[in-house]
């Protein structure tokens, strides 16, 4: 097993859209943002894969993190569109075909002074391990 990073994410990208209360929060949610889009959204950032095997399964350990960006003044706006996100993917059973074991927790975040004075960032990291029966 080289990578789960595509199932993975589109198994979280999936659980992230069908949140009718993160949805209605953000203007898009996106591998990679566009050109031009507009504030609030939501967007994967880096993935962190480490192999984690035992003798009877292939595994792997992995850091999914998730960016939130807003344009309000303050915190209060992206902590609602981070509550969402957490919503949606922490410890929400997720279906990899090929992977019959798969937890996904929340690791951790920040919120993070943005260069720009304007914009809120929030920075959340999903810790997902998943297994397959060799």
């Amino acid at each position: 097993m080289a990578t789960a990073v595509r199932p993975l994410q589109t198994a979280m990208y999936a659980k992230l859209t069908a949140s009718t209360t993160l949805t209605d929060l953000v203007t898009g949610i996106y591998d990679e943002v566009p050109e031009g889009a507009v504030l609030p959204y939501v967007s994967f950032g880096s993935i962190t894969e480490s192999v984690d095997d035992a003798h009877d399964h292939q595994g792997l350990d992995t850091i999914v993190v998730i960016h939130v960006w807003s344009g309000y003044p303050g915190n209060a706006e992206a902590a609602d569109i981070f509550a969402a996100v957490d919503a949606a993917l922490d410890r929400v059973p997720l279906v990899i075909p090929g992977f019959p074991d798969i937890t996904i927790k929340h690791d951790g975040h920040q919120f993070l002074a943005d260069p720009d004075p304007d914009i809120r960032h929030v920075n959340a990291r999903y810790r997902v391990w998943l297994t397959s029966d060799l």
